[in-house]
């Protein structure tokens, strides 16, 4: 194990952000010379609280079923090579999950029974950040091919991870995607703050490097059709995501200046990397409300702060979270806690038990307020609580509802359930014979690792399907997965 006595002598520690004044007029990640870098003076000192114990909870708490105590030793050990090789033999973008994960697996940590829990997310990404900065990471091309082909749809982490396993187990991988870069939400739903676009670019370069082949600007279903992809190719991967996004069909929504956050964050993003996007949605000097509490709705706060609005308020519905664990969520399950990102830190007020009940309009049809009223623990309005907030531009950010159906869906056929998601059995087949799905098509709005997961699932059973057997690690098949996190 790593430092025998570490979690006595030393306790939880994370590097400092860059200053709210300093990060919110610039685009880059919160932290000096970015999160990896700025953790190395500490990281090794953080790995050796891990107890290597007996059972390793946080095991169970990542999909991935990351080596975490393993890594954790091998950093401690200052032995930087192989903590990289046992971090990838489980997640193939170590990077991404360091940044965006909400880190279950330490709120498993055995160690936050009675203290605070080891920081695994921070020590993940501090490695895999120090192999890319020490030439650690390289193309693994396969060493045959096999003569056989695999369509990908859709290159957000799901698709990345399935594409990437199969191009190693020597299948000729295409990858399509309609916009006109690869990534999806990686690129064009996460702000730069909190990734780096470039972090996703040097994947990218090393799975075309191994053979993995991308079409962007495809749009399955429109300029191919689903007959067609499945003539061209001997398996199909849906990897598309839940785009459909949750409206809220109020009296006022009609009105201009609301919108999708994903309207929203992608224009963002792409001006952020220097492109220029006619007529963009932006938050300068506007009083900006945000209906929705959650990842999506911080991205929105902090891009609004940094295209400087005049105000910024996020509402959610549920009550307030408390600080400790609700009985009802006791280890090692994920607890609803209140918890402070980087965005909030920057500014903006959050309302919680909040509900919009109507979008309030000038005579121009543009929203310029909002009324909501506060609601009881079954969600029923509270006399006598109702209220207007200024609001010039008012984003939505309550969650997906599944794949879009319109187009490739519809044409291919597939199953859905009665959540909207695509069917699959426990090979990750769906309801077409060769037509595979993984990632939040099958599963519904999910966790990053969760995609991750289930696109090294879904190409351990593409492989099976096409060749008969396989040697690609396939973690647990998604009808025995739970559902809590």
């Amino acid at each position: 194990m790593a430092d025998p006595r570490g979690f006595l002598r030393h306790g939880r520690d994370v590097p400092p952000r860059r200053p709210v004044e300093e990060r919110v007029h610039d685009w880059s990640e919160v932290y000096p010379g970015g999160i990896g870098r700025a953790l190395l003076p500490i990281i090794s000192e953080q790995a050796g609280r891990c107890m290597d114990c007996g059972i390793p909870f946080c095991h169970q708490g990542c999909p991935l079923g990351n080596l975490i105590p393993e890594w954790n030793d091998l950093v401690w050990r200052d032995d930087w090579e192989d903590a990289v090789e046992r971090l990838h033999a489980t997640n193939n973008f170590p990077e991404f999950t360091g940044r965006l994960c909400p880190a279950p697996c330490e709120t498993a940590c055995v160690l936050g029974i009675n203290q605070d829990p080891v920081t695994i997310k921070n020590v993940e990404v501090a490695i895999a950040d120090r192999a890319w900065d020490d030439g650690l990471v390289r193309p693994q091309a396969p060493e045959w091919l096999t003569g056989r082909t695999v369509a990908v749809v859709g290159s957000g982490p799901a698709g990345l991870a399935a594409a990437q396993q199969l191009t190693r187990a020597g299948h000729t991988v295409a990858v399509l995607e309609r916009a006109d870069r690869p990534g999806g939400l990686l690129r064009y739903g996460i702000p730069e703050f909190k990734m780096e676009k470039r972090h996703l670019d040097r994947r990218i370069r090393q799975m075309e490097r191994e053979g993995t082949v991308f079409r962007t600007g495809v749009d399955v279903g429109t300029d191919l059709t689903a007959a067609q992809l499945r003539e061209r190719f001997d398996a199909v991967v849906l990897a598309v995501g839940a785009c459909a996004p949750r409206d809220l069909p109020l009296q006022g929504r009609e009105l201009r200046g609301i919108h999708q956050a994903m309207e929203f964050l992608p224009q963002a993003n792409r001006v952020a990397s220097g492109e220029v996007v006619e007529g963009q949605i932006s938050a300068a000097g506007k009083h900006v409300v945000i209906i929705g509490g959650g990842d999506t709705g911080a991205d929105c706060l902090g891009t609004s702060h940094r295209q400087g609005a005049q105000s910024v308020t996020q509402l959610e519905i549920m009550a307030e979270p408390g600080d400790d664990r609700p009985t009802n969520q006791p280890w090692p399950t994920y607890p609803m806690l209140f918890r402070v990102s980087s965005a909030h830190e920057e500014g903006g007020e959050r309302v919680y038990s909040a509900s919009t009940q109507e979008f309030i309009g000038d005579e121009d049809d543009h929203v310029r307020g909002l009324r909501l009223v506060e609601v009881d623990g079954a969600f029923q309005p509270v006399p006598g609580t109702e209220r207007v907030i200024p609001a010039d531009l008012v984003l939505l950010a309550m969650g997906f509802l599944g794949p879009e159906r319109e187009g490739l869906l519809e044409q291919l056929g597939v199953e859905l359930d009665q959540r909207g998601n695509v069917v699959r059995d426990g090979e990750y087949a769906s309801s077409v014979p060769g037509v595979f799905v993984s990632g939040d098509a099958g599963r519904g709005q999910s966790l990053i690792v969760w995609a991750i997961a289930e696109g090294r699932a879904a190409a351990a059973a593409v492989d099976r399907h096409l060749t008969g057997a396989t040697t690609l690690p396939a973690p647990i098949p998604p009808t025995e997965r739970p559902l809590a996190v």
